[in-house]
C-alpha cells in the first residue's frame, strides 16, 4: 500500500513539474515574440531614441534639480517618441487612472519611475490600488484579483525610468527600461500567493495582504493599509537588464532658473 501511495504521488509530483515547465516555456515564447516585435518596432530607431533620452533628461535638468518623478516621466518619454519617428496619439497628461498613460505607434506604454536600492540590485515599483476586490474587511482571492489586474492592462509595454542618486556626488544617473507587460515577471498569474498577517500588537494574526513565492528573485505583495496597493520587487536580474534601452548620468545642478532662461532665450 505505501510502495502504491509513494508510485502515485511521484507520479502527481511530476506531472505537476511538467506542468509548471509548459507555462513557463509559453511564457518564455510569448516574451520572446513580444521581444522580435520591439526590435522590428525601433530598432532602427534605437541610436535616435538613446541620443534623445541623454539630450531630453540633460535638458529637463537645465532648470531642475529635482529628479525626474512618474508625472514628468510621461511627458519626457513622449518628447523622446516624437523626437525619434514615434507617433504619439494621446497621454493620459498626468491622470492617477490605471493602466495606460501614452499611446503610442509602437503601442501602449504604461509609464513608471523609481529609485535603486541596494547598490542598483533592487527596483520597486507601485501599481493598481484594489480595494474593490481586496481589502481588510474583504481579504477577497487570489484569482478574483489576478483577474482585475489583467482586466486593467490595457497596455503593451512598462516604460520604466530608474534613477540611481548619489548623495556623495551631484551626480544621477537614469536608466530607461522598457519591457513587454506581459514578461513572466511582471505578471501576476506567474507567481503563487500567500496571506500575509499582522505583526504588530494591533493586527497581530489579521491578514494584512497578500505576498508570493520569489522567481527569479522578484516577487509581488499587496498592502491593505495602502489602499491594497499592488507593489512589484524587481531583481535587476541579467534577464531584465536586457531591456534597458538607453542610459544617462547627468549633474543635478540646474544652469537656469524659469527667469534667467527665458531672458536667456529672448536675447
Amino acid at each position: 500500500m505505501w510502495l502504491y501511495l509513494s508510485k502515485k504521488l511521484i507520479i502527481f509530483n511530476s506531472i505537476k513539474l511538467d506542468i509548471q515547465v509548459k507555462i513557463m516555456n509559453q511564457f518564455e515564447t510569448e516574451i520572446h515574440k513580444t521581444v522580435n516585435f520591439i526590435v522590428q518596432k525601433i530598432c532602427n530607431e534605437r541610436h535616435l531614441l538613446q541620443q534623445n533620452f541623454i539630450k531630453c533628461i540633460k535638458g529637463y535638468h537645465i532648470t531642475n534639480n529635482s529628479p525626474i518623478n512618474q508625472t514628468l516621466w510621461e511627458d519626457v518619454n513622449s518628447t523622446i517618441f516624437m523626437h525619434s519617428n514615434i507617433k504619439v496619439f494621446n497621454q493620459s497628461n498626468g491622470s492617477h487612472q490605471s493602466g495606460m498613460d501614452i499611446s503610442s505607434s509602437i503601442g501602449n506604454i504604461s509609464n513608471k519611475s523609481c529609485k535603486y536600492s541596494r547598490n542598483k540590485k533592487y527596483i520597486d515599483i507601485s501599481s493598481y490600488r484594489l480595494t474593490t476586490v481586496c481589502n481588510n474587511k474583504d481579504c477577497g482571492i487570489p484569482s478574483d484579483f489576478i483577474n482585475e489586474i489583467n482586466k486593467r492592462k490595457n497596455f503593451d509595454y512598462y516604460s520604466i525610468l530608474i534613477r540611481d542618486e548619489d548623495s556623495s556626488t551631484d551626480f544621477i544617473t537614469y536608466d530607461w527600461l522598457f519591457i513587454p507587460s506581459n514578461h513572466y515577471l511582471f505578471e501576476p498569474s506567474s507567481y503563487l500567493w500567500n496571506k500575509s498577517t499582522g505583526k504588530t500588537k494591533s493586527n497581530i494574526g489579521n491578514q494584512t495582504g497578500w505576498n508570493t513565492n520569489t522567481i527569479e528573485g522578484s516577487f509581488m505583495k499587496i498592502v491593505f493599509s495602502m489602499s491594497s496597493q499592488l507593489w512589484l520587487h524587481i531583481e535587476m536580474t541579467n534577464e531584465i537588464k536586457k531591456y534597458i534601452i538607453a542610459s544617462a548620468t547627468i549633474s543635478k545642478s540646474s544652469h537656469f532658473d524659469f527667469i534667467s532662461l527665458f531672458e536667456k532665450l529672448s536675447l
